[in-house]
C-alpha cells in the first residue's frame, strides 16, 4: 500500500483550477491554431482573431479566459493500492477547489441548493467521478464547465432499430438547436450506451480526451470524423455568426447496453474546452 496525504490532493486541486482557467490546454491550442486556418469567411476569420487576442490577454495577465469559469467537475482514477491518510478525500478535493477560486479570484458560481439558489461562496461542491483502477497512483482531472455549452446538454433514449445513422442525425441535431448558445467553435463529446446515466457521465469524460486523439475502436472513429464533419456543414460557424469551422472536435465513448435500448447523450462545451490531468 502507499499512502498519500489529502493534503496533497487538496493543493494539487487548488493549483490545477487556477492553471486550468487561466490558458488553454496544449490539444486545445493546436486545435485553435488549425481551425483558424481552415476557417473560410473573413467574418468567421474576425472572430478567430479576437479570441486569440482574449487568450493571449488571459495568459500573459493571469486573468481567466472566460468569465465562466465554471462548476468544477473531476474525474479521479484512484489506484487500489492507495491509502488516503490525514482526512477524507473528497473533502480534500472540494477544499482545493474551495482555495482555487477563492484565492485565484475565479468567479464563484455555484448555488448550494437547485430551488433556493443561495451561491455557496466558494464554487464548491464540486461534481466528483470516482474509479479504482489498479496500481498505486491517484490521476486527477479537473474539467471546469461553464453553463452556457452545458445547457444546450441533451440526452436520446434512441431504439435499438435508429442503429448508427440515428445516433449521428440526434447528435446533429443537438448542435444545431444549440447554434451560438454554446458559444462556437465547440467541441462535442458523445457517450453511447450503458443507461440513462451512464452514457452522460461518458459524454462528459469525453470532452477531456485530446482533440485529435480518436477512439481506438475502427467504426467510431469514422463515426467521430463524419459527426465533425456534418456539424461543420451547418455553417452555424465561429461565435454562430457563419462560417466553416463550427466544432474543433467530436470524441465518443461507448459502453454495453441493453438489449431494448440505445442511449445516447451529448454534451457541448464552448472553444475553451477547460481540461488539465495532474499524477499523484
Amino acid at each position: 500500500m502507499r499512502d498519500i496525504d489529502v493534503s496533497l490532493v487538496t493543493q494539487t486541486v487548488r493549483d490545477m483550477c487556477i492553471d486550468v482557467n487561466h490558458e488553454l490546454s496544449p490539444d486545445m491550442k493546436e486545435a485553435f491554431n488549425e481551425a483558424c486556418s481552415k476557417e473560410e469567411s473573413e467574418l468567421g476569420k474576425q472572430i478567430f482573431k479576437q479570441l486569440q487576442q482574449n487568450l493571449d490577454i488571459a495568459k500573459a495577465d493571469k486573468i481567466p479566459i472566460c468569465q465562466d469559469t465554471g462548476m468544477a467537475v473531476f474525474f479521479v482514477k484512484v489506484g487500489q493500492e492507495v491509502h488516503f491518510v490525514g482526512g477524507d478525500i473528497t473533502e480534500a478535493i472540494n477544499e482545493g477547489v474551495r482555495r482555487g477560486y477563492t484565492e485565484g479570484y475565479l468567479r464563484k458560481s455555484v448555488v448550494g441548493d437547485p430551488l433556493i439558489r443561495k451561491n455557496t461562496g466558494d464554487n464548491t461542491p464540486a461534481v466528483i467521478h470516482y474509479e479504482i483502477v489498479p496500481g498505486d497512483k491517484v490521476v486527477i482531472t479537473c474539467a471546469p464547465k461553464g453553463f452556457g455549452s452545458e445547457n444546450m446538454s441533451r440526452v436520446f433514449m434512441l431504439k435499438p432499430a435508429d442503429g448508427e445513422e440515428g445516433v449521428k442525425a440526434a447528435v446533429v441535431q443537438a448542435v444545431k438547436d444549440a447554434g451560438p448558445n454554446a458559444c462556437p467553435p465547440m467541441v462535442v463529446g458523445v457517450g453511447i450506451g450503458g443507461t440513462f446515466e451512464k452514457c452522460a457521465e461518458m459524454a462528459k469524460e469525453a470532452l477531456t480526451r485530446p482533440v485529435g486523439q480518436h477512439s481506438d475502436i475502427g467504426y467510431v472513429k469514422d463515426m467521430e470524423e463524419e459527426i465533425l464533419e456534418r456539424i461543420n456543414d451547418t455553417g452555424i460557424g465561429p461565435a454562430g455568426l457563419g462560417g466553416r469551422v463550427t466544432a474543433l472536435a467530436v470524441n465518443i465513448n461507448t459502453y454495453a447496453t441493453h438489449i431494448a435500448g440505445l442511449p445516447v447523450a451529448v454534451n457541448i462545451c464552448c472553444h475553451v474546452n477547460r481540461h488539465i490531468k495532474a499524477t499523484i
